[in-house]
């Protein structure tokens, strides 16, 4: 059996399938804003860093407003994995080697603190959220170093982090043939469920949420929206995954990543609460090991559902290992049945990781805008709602002013290189080189013609690059091809069915629209009934 899941329309969900999470709950909509406002902090973005920033600046006394372009949850945080882990994934020998032991400490220590906040929050807020604390694994994959095991260890312990080491992971078919870890107190929740509930608690502070309205201008004095209305605020945050208010200096310091999730079903109660998380094939990539994340949820009275990521490559560059977008699904139900007694894929869905040059996302002053009362959220590196959450207690305190140990390890100023940088721009080389050999020529406007329902490609027409989609009705829709960002021509992504651009991750709908920063201008569009469209300029 597979079940397709498809959206209602774009509001819901960042791309073509629909995750298990926006599935499972009613949209989380708000009404528009209609007419200018006057408040303390405007936030754009409702993903969860906007929403805790709301919520906790609510609860220090700031009359918020939040505004997002589709709905609550529609962009990332409604196609993540919801993992709750200071088991973070670039190890903690590696944040050691890049920032000194101190650092590594207040890293997990943050992401501990982050749990901590989202469990008491549950609690005070009673929010039905499915939240549980339960134990995450980590354990060898078959190409990797029994050595870094014991390294992660030892950094671990180091960093203050509740960890042991096991010689057996519950849940695994085949055990892996070297000891694991088994890290304590980590959680898992249902994202949207949470949100629901942070969103009443934010209404009943006095906070103001609106959706379907787009910031297309944002600056020191408020926004203004794409129908003209104007919110004057003394200090803004953006909170929109790949960040707009930045757009040079922190693209040039992250690396945008596609990463993939199937949902598969799993006899109930056969396997225990947990996380799970290999450390990467080292044979497939030496320098950024792809590894897998693994969790189970409730399903039905007969089921449970064993959610499943990884196979991640950079944005727009699927083709560089010669494995389109679609494709990766499979990769990951072959993966899970090996570990896990899965049944039947019902659900399938990507989502889009901003991955940091040194490890450490971006929380704080957005750089190169004065005044300073412009704050910024990015560069989550995988842990979106852990470092979400830091980001509403840090952004809280900062614009409260008040001190936060954690304020200059994510300022979004700092450039450190010695991190994982090279190791990136590598594979986002080896995939731009081969994506650069496909440019379009005059001639593929013959494409046009041969263009099969649910397709795209890149064109020439009169000597422009377009962007040209068929969809399921037969109808032609074409966008420019440029990047409104920088330029860069965007790639087909089959699978989500979006344009994706590989040089700083930006995405847009197939009509144009913009789904992921740091662009925050739309495609040119054109329909193919266009009457002059066709005619030479």
């Amino acid at each position: 059996m597979h079940t397709e899941h498809t959206p209602e329309n774009g509001k819901i969900t960042a791309g073509a399938h629909v995750s298990f999470w926006t599935d499972s709950v009613p949209a989380i909509r708000f009404q528009p804003l209609r007419q200018n406002l006057q408040t303390d902090v405007v936030i754009v973005g409702g993903g969860i860093s906007g929403v805790m920033t709301a919520y906790c600046l609510s609860q220090a006394g700031k009359r918020v407003a939040l505004v997002e372009d589709g709905y609550i949850g529609s962009g990332e945080t409604g196609r993540t994995t919801a993992h709750l882990a200071n088991a973070l994934d670039d190890r903690f020998y590696e944040l050691e080697r890049i920032f000194g032991e101190n650092i590594s400490k207040l890293a997990g220590q943050s992401h501990g603190s982050a749990i901590d906040f989202i469990e008491q929050t549950v609690r005070d807020e009673q929010i039905d959220c499915d939240f549980r604390r339960l134990p995450g694994y980590l354990f060898p994959h078959p190409s990797d170093d029994e050595k870094n095991i014991e390294k992660e260890f030892g950094a671990a312990l180091r960093a203050g982090l509740p960890v042991e080491k096991t010689d057996h992971i519950p849940g695994l078919l085949v055990q892996p043939g070297a000891p694991g870890l088994v890290f304590h107190n980590q959680a898992q929740f249902h994202p949207l469920k949470y949100l629901r509930g942070m969103c009443d608690a934010i209404i009943r502070l006095g906070g103001q949420i609106y959706t379907e309205t787009r910031a297309s201008e944002i600056g020191g004095s408020g926004i203004v929206t794409a129908d003209g209305i104007k919110v004057l605020a003394d200090f803004v945050v953006v909170a929109t995954n790949a960040p707009v208010t930045s757009r040079f200096l922190l693209p040039m310091k992250q690396f945008p990543f596609r990463t993939y999730a199937i949902g598969a079903l799993v006899e109930k109660g056969r396997l225990s609460q947990a996380l799970w998380w290999d450390t990467g094939d080292r044979d497939a990539d030496s320098d950024n090991p792809p590894y897998h994340y693994v969790r189970t949820e409730s399903y039905n009275e007969t089921h449970d559902l064993l959610i499943c990521g990884g196979e991640d490559h950079p944005t727009g560059l699927a083709d560089a290992g010669n494995l389109p977008e679609e494709k990766r699904y499979d990769l990951l139900a072959a993966w899970a049945r090996q570990y896990f007694p899965i049944g039947d894929v019902v659900y399938r869905w990507s989502g889009q990781v901003m991955e940091p040059a040194d490890s450490l996302g971006y929380i704080g002053h957005s750089p190169g805008i004065t005044p300073d009362n412009v704050f910024l959220v990015s560069g989550d590196s995988g842990h979106g709602m852990t470092h979400g959450t830091i980001a509403g207690m840090l952004l809280t305190d900062l614009i409260t002013d008040k001190e936060n140990p954690w304020e200059k390890m994510y300022s979004p100023s700092r450039f450190n290189f010695i991190g994982k940088g090279a190791a990136w721009i590598k594979e986002w080389l080896t995939g731009f080189v081969q994506y650069l050999t496909h440019n379009p020529s005059d001639k593929d406007a013959s494409k046009l013609a041969a263009l099969r329902k649910d397709e795209g490609t890149i064109v020439k027409i009169h000597g422009d690059t377009y962007g040209a989609y068929r969809d399921g009705h037969n109808r032609l829709h074409l966008v420019s091809a440029k990047c409104t960002h920088m330029g860069c021509t965007v790639k087909w992504n089959n699978d989500e069915k979006t344009w994706d651009c590989p040089c700083h991750g930006g995405r847009y709908t197939f009509t144009g629209e913009v789904l992921n920063g740091p662009p925050n201008r739309p495609l040119d569009y054109h329909r193919e009934s266009d009457p002059d469209f066709f005619k030479h300029k």
